[in-house]
């Protein structure tokens, strides 16, 4: 599997453990709800910034959304 996709499933699980809407991750990135479906359908990459706030607001860590 691509680390992308496998990272986009991985933000989709914990957004939905917060029962999240993409709408309301997107809109705290400053962002679209599309823009933001790109990262967790493995089209686009997050970059550290995105990465660190997005582990924050599901609590979870950088190495579980990395697969390390």
């Amino acid at each position: 599997m691509d680390i992308k996709k496998e990272v986009g499933a991985r933000l989709k699980e914990s957004r939905m453990a917060c029962c999240m809407t993409q709408e309301t991750v997107a809109e705290k990135l400053f962002m679209t709800q599309q823009q933001y479906s790109r990262f967790e359908n493995g089209v686009f990459e997050l970059n550290y910034g995105q990465i660190v706030f997005l582990c924050k607001l599901f609590d979870v860590s950088a190495d579980y959304i990395l697969g390390l």
